[in-house]
């Protein structure tokens, strides 16, 4: 699939994501940045766009990730559709280390995202029934998070040949042009860079009480990705 493709199929994602939790009582506002941390996970097809943005408006973020990248951070062992392929099999997955301690996210600016519009799925997805600095963490019913869990792995099948990691090892690998251009080449780095491969989906991991609810929109995601 050609890389422009990839990036508007993302886009398509984010649409019917919107859809889906348009439907959805959810009291996240602008302002409200409790969960907004360093311990977000992307793929690189997510990162790219990010990565261009802050490249060419804010050089001063990308500084403070530098400057930030020996701080502790949630660095996964393995994708959604790993997860996934695993579960299929029957077998354990490798334990992750506990998420550190929740610290601000470094692209935040009073409380607001700086780059919003090119924010990942894994922000865009964290919804939650009440506020979170009312109750400290954030309420999410279990088929919210079966709906986060397919779109996670639609979003990582497009970018298989690419790999996934910490919001910060992400960008900071994109931080130069070389790599985003080899990135788009279809090149595939993430060894080197301490990213994880991303996989092509096994089966979607989603819970028989929900199956019914979340077909619809399963279909609507394959005709659009598909036409």
């Amino acid at each position: 699939m050609r890389f422009n493709d990839k990036l508007r199929q993302l886009e398509t994602l984010y649409g019917v994501y919107e859809e889906v939790t348009a439907e959805l009582e959810i009291a996240c506002a602008k302002g409200c940045a409790d969960c907004c941390t360093r311990n977000v996970v992307l793929t690189t097809l997510e990162g790219y766009g990010l990565a261009e943005h802050l490249a060419a408006y804010h050089q001063d973020i990308l500084a403070t990730l530098r400057a930030d990248i020996g701080s502790s951070r949630f660095i996964p062992k393995m994708t959604t559709n790993g997860l996934a392929k695993i579960c299929m099999q029957g077998l354990e997955p490798p334990e992750e280390s506990t998420a550190p301690e929740n610290t601000r996210c470094s692209i935040l600016s009073k409380s607001a995202c700086a780059a919003y519009l090119f924010r990942p799925f894994g922000c865009r997805c964290m919804v939650s029934q009440s506020r979170c600095t009312d109750t400290g963490y954030a309420e999410m019913d279990d088929f919210t998070v079966s709906v986060n869990t397919v779109f996670l792995q639609f979003i990582e099948h497009i970018d298989t040949t690419g790999c996934s990691g910490n919001l910060a090892d992400v960008l900071l690998f994109f931080e130069t042009e070389i790599n985003r251009r080899r990135y788009r080449q279809g090149h595939h780095l993430c060894s080197a860079q301490g990213l994880i491969s991303n996989s092509p989906i096994p089966v979607l991991m989603i819970p028989p009480k929900h199956r019914n609810r979340l077909e619809p929109w399963i279909r609507s995601i394959q005709k659009k990705l598909n036409p």
